[in-house]
């Protein structure tokens, strides 16, 4: 009989390690999100980690193993989402809560049968706990988007969904697509000659004799200068509503691409810097040759002339592009910037180079950063965003910079279709 009960042990000792192991594991990650000082991303982890301890709790209290594989599957699936690499570990909590219920999970399973132990009365109570809390996130999230999706008239900021009217592929007044090529030369590397393109965006109803504001839209790794306009159309769908609807002024856009043929594989990095030139030397004298903006002359005196009417903006790494090529190396040319899900640039390399001699007078008119808050960029993003405004008293939260976080968002095109649409609110 007592030995009975030593096995009776074990088996209990297994899921209460397991139990422990989350919850002690979840607080510290909670902690980590304390000290980071933004109520949303708190508050989803908190949900989450909450519901990874009750599940762990109903394993453990009714003697049910099996039910931290459920554990062991949202772990995965969490830090696949919030981590890339080593690059941004702070979620690794997930991971290591996933190893120890799947751990669990097994070794209670194991337990189980070579001891023929059956589950405990089942704990009702903290279960109905765990599916409120399911259903309260849930519809909080499922409400939100529906309202935003059905938001009609006047474009207004959002952070759960584009509303649906300006998704609507039925708009009157389409704007046009173009291919245009240009020269360049591979700056990162040995400067040889290359042949590129980008895609630009013409409003209905171009006219060539007026000026236009311009913006320029980068993809992030592994895609091209199709990405934002043909391979995502409805970005194109959202630009045709917004200037139809008369919630933004016709404009003209550029997606061009940072990929210089096979240059840099190994460290994509240096394109994010070396872009500058080919931004500045080729690809802007060869789109605003041809295409009507405020520069009256496609050279430094036009471009610097007519900073005030042109924007840049990037995804992922075509946000740290914007940062190092364009927010840090070109600010003379460009007064509106857009990042989205990316940074990895330091408060070092901000006071750098946004407070030197040619940059230091010059206005920002806006500066517009979001990320989703399952978003593995998120951290990274919200500490150098700070780091930032703590160096650069020319921007102010809430006057000219904002940095949306999108619930129930992460490292995908859904998070920057929103960030496009709160960014063209911004602009001009």
């Amino acid at each position: 009989m007592k030995d009975m009960e030593k096995k009776n042990c074990f088996c209990d000792r297994i899921g209460a390690a397991a139990l422990f192991g989350t919850a002690f594991v979840g607080a510290v990650h909670l902690a980590q999100y304390i000290a980071l000082g933004h109520l949303l991303p708190f508050f989803t982890m908190l949900v989450v980690q909450t519901v990874l301890v009750l599940i762990a709790f109903l394993a453990w209290r009714g003697r049910l193993p099996f039910l931290l594989i459920g554990d062991l599957a949202a772990g995965i699936v969490l830090y696949a989402n919030t981590n890339y690499a080593m690059l941004y570990p702070f979620n690794i909590a997930f991971l290591v809560q996933a190893i120890l219920c799947g751990l669990g999970a097994i070794a209670g399973i194991v337990c189980a049968i070579r001891e023929k132990k059956g589950p405990r009365a089942f704990p009702w109570r903290q279960a109905a706990a765990l599916l409120v809390i399911l259903a309260v996130f849930l519809i909080t999230w499922k409400t939100g988007t529906d309202g935003a999706k059905a938001a009609t008239g006047t474009a207004r900021r959002e952070i759960w969904a584009v509303p649906s009217q300006f998704d609507n592929a039925s708009c009157s007044q389409p704007g046009t697509v173009e291919e245009l090529f240009y020269e360049t030369r591979a700056y990162a590397t040995d400067g040889r000659t290359v042949q590129k393109s980008a895609l630009v965006y013409l409003p209905y109803g171009y006219d060539e004799t007026l000026p236009y504001n311009i913006l320029y839209l980068m993809h992030g790794t592994g895609d091209d200068q199709y990405y934002w306009l043909q391979k995502h159309s409805y970005n194109k769908v959202l630009l045709d509503n917004m200037i139809a609807s008369g919630n933004i002024e016709p404009l003209i856009v550029v997606t061009p691409t940072f990929y210089v043929e096979d240059d840099c594989a190994d460290d994509l990095d240096q394109l994010t810097y070396s872009f500058r030139d080919e931004l500045r030397n080729d690809l802007m004298p060869a789109v605003e040759g041809k295409y009507s903006t405020w520069a009256e002359t496609a050279d430094d005196t036009g471009f610097a002339a007519s900073r005030d009417h042109r924007a840049f903006a990037g995804l992922s790494r075509g946000a740290v592009t914007t940062y190092h090529s364009v927010f840090c190396g070109s600010l003379d040319y460009f007064s509106w910037f857009g990042a989205f899900s990316g940074s990895r640039t330091d408060a070092q390399y901000f006071q750098e180079h946004l407070q030197s001699e040619a940059f230091r007078d010059l206005p920002i008119h806006y500066l517009y950063v979001a990320s989703g808050n399952f978003d593995f960029a998120l951290v990274g993003q919200l500490q150098e965003y700070e780091d930032l405004l703590e160096v650069e008293s020319r921007l102010t939260y809430g006057v000219n910079t904002l940095f949306d976080i999108f619930p129930m968002r992460y490292h995908s095109q859904g998070n920057w279709h929103l960030a496009l649409y709160n960014f063209l609110q911004k602009v001009f």
